[in-house]
């Protein structure tokens, strides 16, 4: 599902990025990298879904997404082809690459312009996915995606490679997610290896290697199925802990005093002050 998808992606980033207990702290970043990182990688485990045209990803920033998801339809073969295969999570990467290398020195720091300009896409998708914006409309959704495109652009990590790093994180969720469902998912896309017809029908094979091609793993079931709902839960609460650990440093940083001033007032309507 595809706020399941982005949670995901928010909460392999806090692992990844964050240094605190319970993370991995393979790519460690502050706070503010913290903050945007999860929510560029909430949309980056999104964008594998922009090969329908009637996707919430293609209807995120209309008329614009609706013109790209008709490409990336045409171009991948439909919905679970080609954007669903170790090439299309390549092609997404090396797209965050060359984005994340357009910057522009300045007076005042390094500015993001290339990162902001797919973030604009990436964090907007996230926020549909999570139904943080109505169905229909599309004013609300541009003036939000062009707020966090100024934002990203200005307070984004100064080392481009964080936008890969995100982009490779999103995909590798959403491909994993997908195999771990009862559709599965084409890897070798645009090579289709189907199974021999007598392997067909044993048990074991056909819900791995599916007469289509598709590989799966389906620990999860179909996709939405109780036992998701189950995993996802403590997934996104890890995303929702992590991603509020972070903005409550930076509000220490740089709004200590109203902090300061908020926990005396909580701690009063609680009685414990």
């Amino acid at each position: 599902m595809g706020g399941h998808h982005a949670a995901s992606g928010a909460a392999a980033w806090v692992a990844i990025a964050s240094t605190g207990p319970y993370t991995l702290g393979w790519y460690p970043l502050d706070a503010t990298g913290i903050l945007i990182g999860g929510m560029a990688t909430a949309g980056t485990a999104l964008v594998l879904d922009w090969d329908h045209r009637h996707s919430t990803v293609a209807q995120s920033l209309p008329p614009l997404s609706n013109i790209i998801a008709v490409g990336i339809e045409n171009a991948s073969g439909g919905h679970r082809q080609g954007t669903h295969s170790l090439l299309g999570g390549a092609f997404f990467v090396v797209l965050a690459m060359m984005a994340g290398q357009i910057q522009l020195h300045t007076d005042w720091g390094i500015l993001s312009v290339g990162a902001g300009l797919l973030c604009m896409f990436l964090i907007n998708i996230a926020a549909k996915a999570l139904k943080l914006f109505p169905k229909s409309g599309w004013i609300t959704n541009w003036l939000f995606a062009l707020t966090m495109a100024g934002l990203v652009t200005w307070f984004a990590p100064d080392q481009w490679t964080w936008l890969p790093v995100s982009m490779l994180t999103g995909v590798v969720v959403h491909i994993v997610g997908d195999m771990i469902t009862t559709g599965g998912v084409p890897l070798l896309w645009p090579i289709v290896v189907k199974p021999p017809k007598f392997l067909r029908k044993l048990p074991l094979v056909k819900d791995v290697w599916k007469a289509n091609g598709a590989f799966s793993i389906p620990l999860l079931g179909r996709a939405g199925s109780r036992r998701e709902w189950l995993v996802l839960i403590p997934v996104s609460a890890y995303a929702m802990v992590g991603m509020c650990m972070a903005a409550w440093a930076l509000g220490n940083v740089h709004f200590p005093a109203a902090l300061a001033f908020g926990s005396r007032f909580m701690s009063t309507l609680l009685g414990t002050g």
